[in-house]
């Protein structure tokens, strides 16, 4: 897993256009494992290595790639209204888990409609919740199945990777797991997804943070190159801090979500971090890549340069797979359903924190929310889901990185003499060896 993910990132700094249906892909094989016939079909294709683009049904084909159908345009990230429906093909028989239905609906997304099968939630008579079918994109008789793309969305950034909006029309599809117990199926979905949203935003920050130091190292002002101007390398190394500790951090998720990762606390890590991840680093990275592209001055406003896709590419991880105020009630209810893991996490947070009063501190600021009046819990929910990625990205930090880089972090995330965790960039306290820091990020 650590792998891949570590693939992942690379790939996302070259191309973000091919990420969505990889993402949903290795993200939907847990949920089909569930239907063990119906995997066997899939399996080869779905593990293959090389990409087969010809249209043609999934199984005249070496490799195939699968979509996501879920939000509607009454409900957006509320999917439990939806009102897609569901029915047998044939009433009575080979019905529930495995049997075979016709879908009549509409989804408002519907990503990516290219790809050879999409996962989508639907409501059959039988059941009061929704269930999950695999819809393939052609029907078993060979002939294109019954999803009418609408049309295709004009997007704000994410343009080399399509989103349609489609009606079905009788659309063949196939249960996957129990009747009504869709939603639990797509949230475990979710979960592998947020973290490539995570490691999405990483790359985004890293390929900016390269290009603005390349930029910074060429171009001559003042009299200087631009690196070596005080101000613009405290840019330069508040710039390299933030994108080393949301690297470190999407690794560590990675760790957790490896097959044998079972513990509470790499379980505290998958369910209660991730999506704190994803609500902070995907915000983050609206603000980082907007600082690179000023650091390219009015170059990089211009779309012959690399900036302005950054910054179009950027908001739509924090949108995708559910935005940040989703994310952070999420948070809110992993804490509260995971004790037992919540407990594990902080128990090694406050064992990472012996020496760190900084880090100690942080941790007893969390703990004063968290055993705040249950009524505002909710009010405070973004302010908790900052606070556990500050304490998290710190913890790892003064693990890992060299004593410069965790010493930086610390002093402007978490301590509260100093830190502002929503500042600008560009904040360092001057005592830093910034250029240490920039030299250190160009070099990696």
């Amino acid at each position: 897993m650590a792998a891949r993910c570590a693939g992942y990132f690379l790939h996302a700094q070259l191309e973000s256009g091919s990420l969505c249906p990889l993402t949903m892909t290795f993200a939907s094989i847990p949920v089909l494992r569930r239907e063990p016939a119906l995997f066997e079909t899939l399996r080869e294709r779905l593990y293959a290595r090389d990409h087969d683009p010809r249209d043609l049904p999934y199984a005249q084909k070496t490799s195939m790639l699968i979509g996501m159908g879920m939000t509607e345009k009454q409900g957006g990230s509320d999917v439990r209204s939806n009102r897609t429906e569901a029915h047998p093909l044939d009433a009575g028989a080979g019905e529930g888990r495995g049997g075979a239905y016709r879908l009549v609906g509409h989804k408002w997304f519907f990503s990516a409609p290219q790809c050879d099968a999409h996962l989508v939630l639907a409501r059959t008579a039988g059941a009061e919740g929704l269930s999950c079918f695999f819809v393939p994109r052609f029907s078993p008789d060979g002939a294109k199945n019954a999803v009418h793309v609408q049309r295709l969305k004009d997007k704000l950034g994410n343009r080399s990777n399509a989103s349609g909006e489609v009606e079905f029309l009788n659309a063949f599809g196939t249960m996957v797991g129990d009747e009504g117990r869709g939603l639990p199926a797509i949230l475990e979905m979710a979960n592998y997804t947020r973290l490539d949203c995570v490691i999405g935003s990483a790359a985004l920050m890293r390929a900016a943070l390269v290009q603005a130091v390349h930029h910074a190292r060429h171009r001559h002002a003042f009299g200087a190159p631009l690196v070596a101007q005080p101000l613009m390398r405290n840019v330069l190394a508040d710039l390299a801090i933030e994108s080393e500790a949301a690297t470190t951090l999407f690794m560590r998720l990675a760790h957790a979500f490896e097959e044998d990762a079972d513990t509470p606390l790499d379980r505290a890590w998958r369910r209660i971090v991730t999506p704190a991840a994803k609500f902070w680093i995907c915000k983050r990275a609206l603000a980082f890549t907007g600082e690179a592209m000023e650091v390219w001055g009015g170059n990089g406003y211009v779309e012959e340069g690399p900036m302005a896709r950054f910054y179009r590419e950027a908001p739509v991880n924090s949108i995708w797979e559910g935005s940040g105020n989703v994310m952070c009630l999420d948070v809110l209810r992993a804490l509260e359903r995971e004790a037992d893991a919540a407990q594990a996490l902080f128990l090694a947070w406050r064992a990472e924190a012996r020496g760190h009063p900084a880090l100690a501190a942080a941790l007893d600021r969390l703990a004063a929310t968290l055993n705040g009046a249950a009524g505002t819990r909710e009010q405070s929910a973004r302010r908790i889901a900052q606070q556990l990625v500050l304490i998290a990205q710190a913890a790892l930090l003064l693990r890992g990185a060299p004593a410069a880089v965790a010493d930086a972090f610390v002093a402007t995330r978490l301590d509260a003499r100093e830190g502002d965790g929503g500042r600008v960039f560009g904040t360092l306290p001057a005592t830093f060896d910034h250029a240490a820091l920039v030299a250190r990020a160009f070099a990696a």
